[in-house]
C-alpha cells in the first residue's frame, strides 16, 4: 500500500512535461526533414525553436527519472516499510522533482523571441555636448570589451565623432545586450573642465536584433541608393572616391549611411545589415508593440532624466536604476565587466515574466 502522506502525481505539471516531450520530438524530427531543410525560412524556425525548447527537454526527461524515482521508493516503503531503508531516496527524489518542476516552469516561460539572435547595437551622444560624444565612445568601447569578454564576435559598422555602430555575432547575444538598450548617464570632470565641476552628460543606446534575409525580405525596387565622396578621418583612397554609400528605404523613410571602408561594395553591404535590422525591430514594434522594441522607447530623448544607469565618476559608482543595484567598481565596469548587471537584469526578468505566468 501507499506511504501515508504520498501525493498523487503533479498533474499539471505532468502535462506539462508532456507537451514539452511532444513539441521537442516534432521539432527533432524536422530538423532532419529534407523538405524542412530545404526551405530557408522554415529551417531557421525550426532551428530556434530547438534551441528555445531543448533545455527544458532535458529538465522534463530528468523530471520523469525523479518521478519514477519516487514511486519505485515509495512502492517498496509501502512494502516493506522503513525496514527497506527506502524513506530517504523518497524524500530525495521528491525533492529532485518538486525543484525540476520549478526549472521546467522558468525554462519554458514565454521568452523573447530574438533572445537567441546576434545584435547590431547603435550608440550616440545625447544631451551634454563635446562631452556626450566622448561619453559615446567610452560605452562603445566598454560594451566592445564585453562582448570580446564573452566571446562574441565583434565588429565595427560605423566609428565617428559621437555616434557609433557595433554589431556583436553569436548565439544569445540579444539575451545580454538587450539590457544596454537606453539612456546611459555619466557624471564626472570633462578633460576640458578647468575649474574641475562635474558635468552631467548621457548617451543612448540602441540594441536591434540582426535580421537574416529570411527575416526580413526587402524589394530592390524600394531602394534608393546614392553614393558620395567619404568626408572626414580616413585614408587616402577613402576621402578621394565615391566609397560612401547612402540607402533610402522609400516605404518607411529610413535613411542608412555607411563610409568607414573604402570599398563602395562593402560600405552597401554594411548598410544593408542596419537597414535590415531597423525594418526587422520596426515590424516587431508594429506587430508587438507590448515588446517596448521600438527603437525610439529604447534611447528616448536622450534627456539627463531618463536614464536606465548613472555612471559617477567621483564615488566610482555604478548603479542601475532599474532594479536599484549599484556596485563601486567603476573601472572595472568600464573595462567591460558588466557580467553581475547582466545576471541581475535576466533574473529580474524571469521573476516577473513567471509572476505574469502565475496570474495568467
Amino acid at each position: 500500500m501507499a506511504a501515508a502522506g504520498a501525493p498523487r502525481l503533479p498533474r499539471v505539471i505532468d502535462e506539462l512535461v508532456s507537451r514539452i516531450e511532444e513539441r521537442f520530438a516534432d521539432l527533432s524530427a524536422q530538423m532532419v526533414d529534407p523538405e524542412v531543410l530545404g526551405d530557408r525560412r522554415r529551417a531557421a524556425e525550426a532551428g530556434r525553436a530547438y534551441r528555445q525548447i531543448e533545455q527544458a527537454a532535458q529538465l522534463a526527461a530528468q523530471w520523469r527519472r525523479a518521478v519514477d524515482d519516487a514511486a519505485g521508493a515509495e512502492e517498496l516503503l509501502g512494502e516493506l516499510g522503513d525496514e527497506s531503508g527506502m524513506r530517504e531516496d523518497l524524500e530525495q527524489a521528491r525533492s529532485r522533482a518538486a525543484e525540476l518542476e520549478e526549472q521546467i516552469r522558468a525554462a519554458m516561460i514565454e521568452r523573447d523571441p530574438n533572445d537567441g539572435k546576434s545584435v547590431i547595437v547603435e550608440i550616440q551622444g545625447g544631451a551634454g555636448g563635446d562631452e556626450a560624444g566622448l561619453w559615446a565612445g567610452d560605452l562603445y568601447r566598454m560594451l566592445t570589451r564585453y562582448a570580446e569578454k564573452l566571446g562574441y564576435k565583434t565588429e565595427p559598422l560605423e566609428v565617428s565623432d559621437g555616434k557609433y555602430t557595433l554589431e556583436i555575432d553569436g548565439d544569445g547575444a540579444y539575451s545580454v545586450f538587450k539590457f544596454e538598450g537606453g539612456t546611459h548617464r555619466v557624471q564626472r570632470v570633462p578633460a576640458t573642465e578647468s575649474a574641475g565641476r562635474i558635468h552631467t552628460s548621457t548617451a543612448t543606446v540602441a540594441v536591434l536584433p540582426e535580421a537574416q534575409e529570411v527575416d526580413v525580405q526587402i524589394d530592390p525596387n524600394d531602394l534608393q541608393i546614392d553614393v558620395y565622396r567619404s568626408s572626414g578621418p580616413g585614408g587616402q583612397s577613402v576621402n578621394t572616391t565615391d566609397s560612401a554609400v547612402r540607402i533610402t528605404h522609400k516605404p518607411s523613410g529610413i535613411v542608412v549611411s555607411m563610409q568607414d571602408e573604402k570599398s563602395q561594395l562593402q560600405n552597401r553591404e554594411k548598410a544593408l545589415r542596419v537597414l535590415r535590422a531597423r525594418l526587422y525591430e520596426q515590424a516587431l514594434a508594429d506587430q508587438q508593440a507590448e515588446l517596448a522594441a521600438d527603437r525610439r522607447s529604447q534611447v528616448g530623448t536622450g534627456d539627463r532624466a531618463e536614464k536606465i544607469r548613472t555612471y559617477n565618476y567621483g564615488e566610482r559608482r555604478v548603479t542601475d536604476h532599474r532594479i536599484k543595484l549599484t556596485a563601486h567598481n567603476l573601472d572595472q565596469v568600464l573595462e567591460g565587466e558588466l557580467e553581475d548587471f547582466t545576471a541581475a537584469l535576466q533574473a529580474d526578468e524571469t521573476q516577473r515574466l513567471l509572476a505574469a505566468q502565475a496570474a495568467a
